[in-house]
């Protein structure tokens, strides 16, 4: 069996799809699914077991597992509990990397590209405990991601014992369908369909930056379905064992993309610039931009959907149909 954790989530419910439509229906997720209708991202879908998170150390007892997929975790960036992210991003990953380490399991899990901060130290993947000291993320979720990274690579560079194969994903701005549930956290795609579907203007920030246009803000957007894919393919695959970068390479401004989403609509751009609230103008990321040669070196050939493309599809099989879910 697979266990993927966080498995009704926005990834994780997208991976779990991919997985009964290659045929596996042997699929455990662990989740919460509280009252916000995250259910529906598993109603078209077949799984073996649910585990809720608080029995998942219990569930394992005796278990033989193919690999554990772990994309479980608080993930909003704006989350101010500290000791419910270190419990739940920190410690049960650790709990997982130890099971996943004494039973001889393959071990996939998600990272972060928060880890990079504000970019100012770039985005490149090297993943030696040197380079990952030098990262000085900017939220507690980031720095969640970070403290396990930095945990798992310290006892790779000790020559401990470990998983026997294992990754770690840093997932740029991933969009898709099945991430309704998540609120503000979704994609400005998500967020804004529904405005531009009635006829309203999209809004987007202001450039409060010299040299950058209002809404030139530029993010690296990978489409669900390529993020997924490559899970798919650490699952198959023999290659190396490493923390890489999950992102397109290439950056894409918010304004790319809510034009091509008017596009797939048929419709002329509605798109009003209002100023950034001061609380964010300080800290605001201007740029993100996945370097994948990490990927790229370790095997990964697929090509990444173009943004113009992914928007369309995104658009016409989901956003504007009754049924949104995958």
């Amino acid at each position: 069996m697979f266990l993927v954790t966080g498995g009704a989530g926005f990834i994780g419910s997208n991976v779990v799809a991919a997985l009964n439509e290659a045929g596996r229906t042997d699929v455990v997720v662990n989740d919460h699914l509280g009252s916000d209708q995250k259910w529906r991202n598993l109603a078209k879908r077949q799984i073996a077991d649910f585990v809720q998170p608080k029995d998942l150390v219990n569930w394992l007892t005796g278990r033989k597992l193919e690999a554990v997929i772990h994309l479980g975790a608080i993930s909003d960036t704006m989350a101010t509990d500290g000791d419910a992210i270190v419990e739940t991003n920190f410690g049960l990953s650790l709990k997982l990397l130890d099971w996943c380490t004494t039973f001889r399991t393959p071990f996939i899990y998600a990272s972060s590209a928060a880890t990079y901060s504000d970019g100012a130290r770039g985005f490149d993947d090297d993943w030696s405990i040197t380079s990952l000291r030098r990262l000085a993320p900017m939220n507690l979720y980031g720095w969640s991601k970070h403290l396990f990274d930095l945990a798992l690579v310290d006892r790779f560079e000790k020559g401990e014992n470990l998983p026997p194969r294992w990754a770690g994903l840093k997932f740029f701005n991933v969009f898709g369908p099945n991430e309704y549930h998540k609120g503000a956290m979704a994609s400005v795609l998500a967020r804004a369909f529904d405005q531009a579907k009635s006829g309203q203007a999209v809004r987007l920030f202001k450039s409060h930056r010299q040299g950058i246009g209002d809404g030139d803000q530029r993010r690296d957007f990978i489409f669900v379905d390529d993020a997924v894919a490559v899970v798919l393919w650490l699952l198959q695959t023999s290659g190396p064992s490493g923390i890489y970068n999950v992102g397109t390479g290439e950056a894409r401004s918010f304004r790319d993309m809510i034009v091509a989403m008017f596009q797939a609509l048929a419709r002329q751009p509605n798109i009003e610039y209002i100023d950034m609230p001061m609380a964010i103008r300080d800290s605001y990321q201007y740029f993100t931009q996945s370097e994948v040669d990490n990927l790229r070196k370790a095997g990964y050939n697929a090509a990444f959907t173009p943004l113009e493309q992914a928007v369309k599809r995104y658009v016409t099989d989901y956003l504007d149909r009754p049924d949104r879910y995958r």
